[in-house]
């Protein structure tokens, strides 16, 4: 499609046609799109002992601003220890046929209070302000569910949200529904009476009939962080689930190993392409997943990032920990983040099934020169990474969240998992703050440069030190926007 031309889609979940509404057209119209300004980027206080609401910050991305690579707006939340973790759009790419939706509120879900944000972005880009809080005990007692993390809009105008538990603590794979327009809770998105143990992020593609979502533990075994003797007590994830989308019903669940915790997981965007990735964490392994000639769906290992020799850590062996990945809107390249080894990757996958590094960079991680760990024996490095410092300050922590702009050219990276974890494997980040980061890309021959004129240094807010997560752009982005 050519810029400024419209897709009209026919589709019945794709809200009442008519000219360009929210988003692109297509993802590659999508790369044609402006450059981002600002991202949104919610900052966590849990578990740093400082007794602080978490609050969305507001960071300007802007090199020809004066506050280029600041925090210019805070929008604290109205309670302590949310957790704030992934947020979600109402309405996005899903709805271009409907010209009476805008992409104006944002999501924001509280993984350990399990009370849900929406907040107005639309009036004021640059200062957003509270619009509604969804409160826990609708979710409880309308969903039987708790622990939300994943926020997807629908083609419907609704909003879809996937958790992690019941209200308990206990693992349970299910989705809350809520009013696009209300915010109301309209109760669970599945039907039927098997669900999975456990839940986390999914991602849906009405093309193939299908949402996939994936499982990272129990959540209160989670809460107090991790604990290898969980590993052999069926307390982590090892499965991806599938769902029939037009029946809302689990109907099968592809097995991708014991202890491999698969969370973020990602179809090619193009929606006519039945597969995609998911990136496991404790067994550091990027598993395609593919619709078969039966119909069915299965996953094959592509790229295994093998676990490193170590002295002076938890375990004798330390995994990269494979915590977030995304693909590029041309579905050209894969990236993801190894948090504990500390570096970004960037994967050719022309051939989706034998992945190509093409790029990396190290951002910090455990296994720097100078640090607690040793390594004794590596099958990648030939010596420990330098500690990473940019700007005169060395970074605590390791690579975590990543997003892409929408040519492809820049991506951001934060340092933050998730507070109890943090605490646990980086105590250093509840002292210094986390940080973000911007790498640039080469998009032709593949290759990834940090640029050194960028660093939000999160150690230096006003009310201290705090620990920043995942990153949205108010136009959309390569992991929020699904095309039908």
């Amino acid at each position: 499609l050519l810029p400024g031309f419209c897709l009209i889609l026919v589709l019945p979940t794709a809200g009442k046609c008519g000219e360009c509404g929210p988003g692109y057209a297509s993802p590659l119209d999508a790369m044609r799109g402006p450059r981002e300004e600002i991202i949104y980027i919610p900052c966590i206080y849990r578990n740093t002992g400082r007794g602080k609401p978490d609050f969305l910050a507001t960071v300007d991305v802007d090199p020809e601003s004066p506050t280029y690579s600041q925090v210019i707006h805070r929008l604290p939340m109205p309670n302590v220890g949310d957790e704030l973790h992934h947020s979600g759009w109402n309405t996005c790419s899903s709805c271009f046929g409907d010209s009476s939706k805008r992409r104006d509120r944002l999501v924001l879900p509280g993984l350990i209070s399990s009370r849900i944000y929406v907040v107005d972005v639309g009036t004021d880009p640059r200062a957003p302000r509270l619009f509604k809080v969804v409160n826990p005990e609708d979710v409880f007692w309308k969903c039987g569910l708790g622990y939300p993390h994943t926020s997807h809009c629908l083609g419907s105008g609704e909003v879809m949200i996937s958790t992690l538990g019941d209200p308990a603590g206990n693992g349970k794979g299910g989705f809350i529904l809520l009013d696009g327009e209300t915010f109301e809770v309209k109760g669970n998105w599945e039907r039927g009476d098997e669900t999975p143990p456990m839940g986390y992020d999914f991602w849906y593609q009405p093309q193939h009939n299908v949402l996939i979502s994936t499982e990272w533990g129990v959540p209160k075994c989670l809460g107090y962080g991790f604990n290898p003797g969980d590993l052999k007590k069926g307390r982590y994830g090892r499965r991806l689930n599938v769902w029939d989308w037009s029946s809302h019903r689990y109907v099968q669940a592809i097995d991708v190993g014991e202890d491999s915790a698969p969370l973020e997981i990602r179809f090619l965007h193009n929606p006519d392409a039945p597969e995609g990735f998911v990136g496991c964490t404790l067994s550091s392994a990027i598993h395609r997943f593919y619709k078969t000639q039966r119909g069915d769906w299965a996953a094959e290992k592509v790229i295994q990032v093998p676990s490193k020799k170590v002295e002076g850590w938890l375990l004798p062996e330390m995994p990269g920990f494979i915590s977030d990945i995304l693909i590029s809107l041309d579905d050209r390249f894969l990236y993801f983040s190894n948090w504990l080894h500390g570096d970004v990757r960037q994967y050719d996958i022309s051939d989706t099934r034998r992945p190509r590094l093409v790029g990396q960079a190290f951002l910090g991680g455990s296994i720097a020169r100078g640090g607690p760990v040793k390594v004794r024996g590596d099958e990648e490095l030939r010596s420990q990474p330098e500690p990473f410092v940019i700007q005169g300050k060395q970074v605590a922590g390791g690579p975590q969240m990543l997003q892409l702009s929408l040519d492809g050219k820049r991506l951001y990276v934060s340092t933050s998992l998730y507070s109890a974890w943090d605490r646990q494997f980086y105590p250093d980040l509840l002292t210094d703050g986390a940080v973000m980061l911007q790498l640039d890309v080469d998009t032709e021959r593949g290759g990834l440069a940090v640029n050194e004129n960028f660093l939000v240094d999160f150690g230096k807010e006003p009310d201290g030190p705090c620990l920043a997560h995942e990153m949205r752009y108010p136009g959309g982005d390569c992991t929020s926007d699904i095309w039908l």
